[in-house]
């Protein structure tokens, strides 16, 4: 078993590249073709959904017990729910996140007439004028509204220049890479795990790393709404490892300058031995890595279980500041993930009997249970 180690020009290059393409979920056709064309020029197969999730496929020694490794290519956003009577648009967010977040972000609002571009505000916005009451106004979607770049004073002219409710709106990403190695952007979650999810699979390839197993590269569209996998996964695949942000803080367990383990998030517990093989492969190939509990927190794995899918999952994150905000994260958080995701690539299936749906005792797994 080798280390693979993502070329991280190339995973900053497809980063930025997938952060310029406004994908908040349901506006995210895009974005699946900028995505199907990489895996295009990367050589590796692939099938799209009729709403556009992406099931790639690596094909390896066996077919079964396969793995799928999955990441999201959606993102949050915002959408108009009302056209005011000043000229202004109410807005209802895409996804959870908080409006303190929205406030001053620049903006695109997709029209049928085109693209109208604009700010998020908060209702009272000029200290000027409202003093000290712009900092006692509540933080709430209720209380900002969208200035579009145009001359527009009334509902009737919003209208006029074509704007409806139900109109997507997608924020500006602001994104910055520092020669401190930090990238911050929003939607790093989850455009930087996509990018080193290709960045992986680009170097596998080029050193022709031969994979015990079919491996199955999922990208899918709705993660931010909670449907994520739920339609996409292969149906006999029997373990799936999940990338997504891992949100850190200071005193949090979270690595920000590697990769952690997700034990449990607000869904439930991961799988004890999928998670205990990655915690074992980063501990024996020496991959910065850590352990966190998220407790606000779902991901594409939720979604796959509550589908009805019986297979086993783990989730894998690059360490983010900010989530769901104005995102930070770190190349060696990033290159860490890589580092791991290569190493499960070339691992063995976890469980061999998972191969079959149903059966006996026979090869079913034991825990690290001790007598006293």
């Amino acid at each position: 078993m080798q280390k693979i180690n993502p070329d991280m020009k190339y995973v900053q290059r497809v980063m930025q590249q997938l952060l310029d393409i406004p994908s908040p979920v349901g506006y995210t056709d895009e974005v699946v073709r900028f995505t199907c064309e990489e895996l295009d020029r990367l050589g590796v197969p692939y099938e799209i959904t009729r709403r556009g999730a992406i099931r790639a496929d690596l094909d390896g020694e066996i077919e079964s017990p396969d793995r799928a490794i999955v990441t999201h290519l959606d993102t949050l956003g915002a959408m108009v729910s009302g056209l005011k009577d000043n000229g202004r648009l109410a807005i209802t967010p895409i996804g959870t996140w908080s409006s303190r977040f929205a406030e001053g972000a620049r903006v695109t609002v997709y029209s049928d007439e085109g693209p109208r571009e604009g700010t998020i505000l908060p209702l009272k916005a000029a200290g000027h004028i409202y003093n000290e009451e712009i900092d006692s106004l509540p933080v709430s979607w209720d209380t900002v509204e969208l200035r579009l770049d145009h001359r527009i004073s009334n509902r009737s002219d919003l209208h006029e220049l074509g704007i409806n409710v139900g109109d997507m709106i997608a924020v500006e990403p602001d994104t910055r890479f520092s020669d401190t190695g930090f990238v911050t952007s929003r939607y790093l979650d989850d455009k930087a795990g996509v990018a080193v999810l290709l960045g992986v699979v680009r170097e596998a390839l080029k050193a022709k790393v031969k994979l015990p197993v079919d491996c199955h590269l999922l990208f899918t569209i709705s993660e931010e709404v909670g449907s994520g996998a739920s339609s996409v996964l292969h149906g006999d695949v029997a373990e799936m490892v999940t990338i997504d942000a891992g949100p850190s803080e200071p005193g949090n367990d979270t690595d920000e300058y590697g990769v952690t383990i997700c034990m449990k998030d607000s869904s439930g517990p991961f799988d004890y031995h999928l998670t205990h093989k990655l915690l074992t492969l980063a501990r024996d190939h020496e991959v910065r890595h850590a352990r966190n509990v998220f407790r606000y927190y779902r991901c594409d794995s939720a979604s796959a279980i509550e589908a009805g899918n019986d297979i086993r999952t783990a989730l894998v994150c690059f360490g983010t500041d900010a989530t769901h905000g104005y995102e930070r994260s770190h190349k060696d958080s990033l290159s860490a993930l890589g580092e791991l995701l290569g190493l499960y690539l070339q691992s063995e299936p976890t469980v061999s009997r998972d191969k079959e749906e149903l059966g006996d005792l026979k090869g079913f797994p034991r825990l690290n249970v001790w007598e006293p």
